[in-house]
């Protein structure tokens, strides 16, 4: 790391926490429900029955800031049942020794593009960018995703049992993302998270302007700001006259598509998700959240995120950030490996390691070490039990999840990894991966390795890290 890279470092980690902007009081006031965020396209996930499984004897890291040695983890029904030392199981219930194992929640991506730019990676597949108006709000991811994409079955292999699949970054705003189990299925429905609210896609900085630069704009950062503004300026009205047409015996009049997706953004219905590298912009992002009464449920990517940790932090959002990815364009320039870790460290800090890569989202908990070790490097210790929340409990709590995942507490689902060994090791592999308690992956029963239709037939292997 360079000198000047250092200094800002150490600035950053002796800085308290500076006073953040006032946020709206919460009214305590219902808000009427005018369509905004009804599904036409509800899920039809199933879980896979199974029988009630007792892993045994095992380190085990809740997702909750803790470890719990020589312990057990009982599930059944699809369910936690108990999390602790010597518990009693039924009599059916199949036995694991885990002995010198280590278990943890599923691991969650909350940024991925898995099925709407599958593998190959061809232009028939290029199903992620609607990218013929700055402004495609009305778009939904999930109906990009190729269930078939071989991308799930290898990120399964590495531990990942719930995903958020985003439209890409093309656009100011891209469409909605939709949040998934990672199970096979002939349909995206069939994949799709009971009752997870949706996310908006948005983008700041190069991506706007270079895609559109020659298209009639934006073509400046000022230029985005003003479509971010003018789109929710129009949402807001639409919200407006909605609300004052709902009691009328013709009602609202006709629905716009693009504007429900905003108006739902603004209402809380659905959780926006920002790629944004640069401080200064995420700082103006804060702003026009503020300004059109919207919540950032976090930022992603954000290589200098670590510049306003304690504004992240004092507002709730969360930074949904790479391990050490940086440089690769201008607006990338000034990321540092020590991103993560600080953003984590600032008191209320959300920090989350994402993908953003179909091969990536294999190795997330490598991905996670690398996070500890250069924290390390600076002082900054991390233990395990509070790294796991990273690529589990926090970006359940971004993508409004974690009611339902992200931790073993008893009564949520029983998405479980069981490891070969400490999960930040790199010589750490996903021994077995368990969907609602039920048995999807396990590296050493053939028939456990699922394998997409689109790969039967041809010599790849079935289903394992590549």
């Amino acid at each position: 790391m360079s000198k000047p890279k250092i200094a800002a470092l150490a600035a950053v980690l002796l800085a308290g926490c500076a006073t953040a902007p006032a946020t709206k009081p919460a009214t305590g006031e219902a808000k009427p429900d005018l369509g905004f965020a009804a599904d036409p396209y509800p899920s039809t996930y199933a879980r896979v029955a199974g029988p009630a499984v007792l892993l045994q004897r095992a380190t085990v890291l809740t997702g909750t800031g803790t470890r719990l040695d020589n312990a057990d983890v009982l599930m059944r029904d699809g369910k936690i049942v108990a999390v602790g030392n010597a518990i009693d199981a039924p009599a059916d219930a199949v036995r694991i020794d885990a002995t010198g194992k280590w278990v943890t929640p599923g691991i969650i991506d909350i940024h991925s593009h898995l099925g709407v730019y599958p593998s190959p990676g061809m232009s028939a597949h290029s199903d992620g960018n609607e990218a013929t108006s700055p402004v495609t709000s009305q778009v939904w991811a999930e109906h990009s995703i190729w269930p078939q994409d071989p991308g799930f079955h290898t990120a399964l292999a590495g531990g990942v049992t719930s995903l958020q699949i985003l439209p890409g970054s093309a656009n100011l705003i891209g469409g909605r993302g939709a949040t998934v189990k990672n199970i096979s299925s002939v349909t995206y429905q069939g994949m799709k998270f009971p009752g997870a609210p949706w996310g908006l896609k948005m983008a700041c900085g190069e991506n706007p302007k270079r895609v559109y630069g020659g298209k009639g704009g934006p073509s400046t950062r000022m230029g985005n700001i003003a479509g971010y503004r003018a789109a929710f300026a129009d949402a807001a009205e639409y919200m407006k006259k909605r609300k004052e047409a709902a009691d009328k015996p013709e009602g609202a009049g006709k629905r716009d598509l693009k504007l429900d997706t905003l108006a739902g953004a603004i209402n809380g219905d659905i959780r926006v998700n920002i790629h944004c590298y640069r401080a200064d912009e995420m700082a103006i992002m804060l702003d026009l959240a503020k300004e059109f009464g919207f919540k950032i449920a976090a930022f992603h990517h954000g290589v200098e995120a670590y510049k306003l940790a304690d504004r992240l932090a004092a507002e709730g959002v969360c930074g949904a950030l790479w391990a050490d990815w940086w440089g690769f364009k201008m607006e990338s320039f000034d990321g540092i490996q020590e991103n993560i870790a600080i953003v984590d460290r600032a008191p209320g800090g959300c920090a989350i390691v994402h993908s953003d890569s179909e091969e990536g989202i294999q190795r997330l908990n490598q991905e996670a070490a690398k996070v500890m070790a250069n924290a390390q490097r600076v002082g900054i210790s991390i233990a395990p039990e509070h790294a796991i929340r990273w690529i589990t409990q926090n970006p359940a709590k971004a993508m409004g999840i974690l009611e339902q995942t992200g931790t073993l507490e008893a009564g949520k689902m029983a998405d479980v990894v069981l490891w070969n060994g400490n999960p930040f090791s790199s010589y750490a592999q996903a021994e077995q991966v368990y969907v609602d308690g039920a048995r999807m992956y396990d590296r050493r029963d053939r028939t456990r390795q699922p394998t997409s239709d689109f790969l039967l037939g041809q010599s790849q292997s079935r289903g394992g890290v590549q």
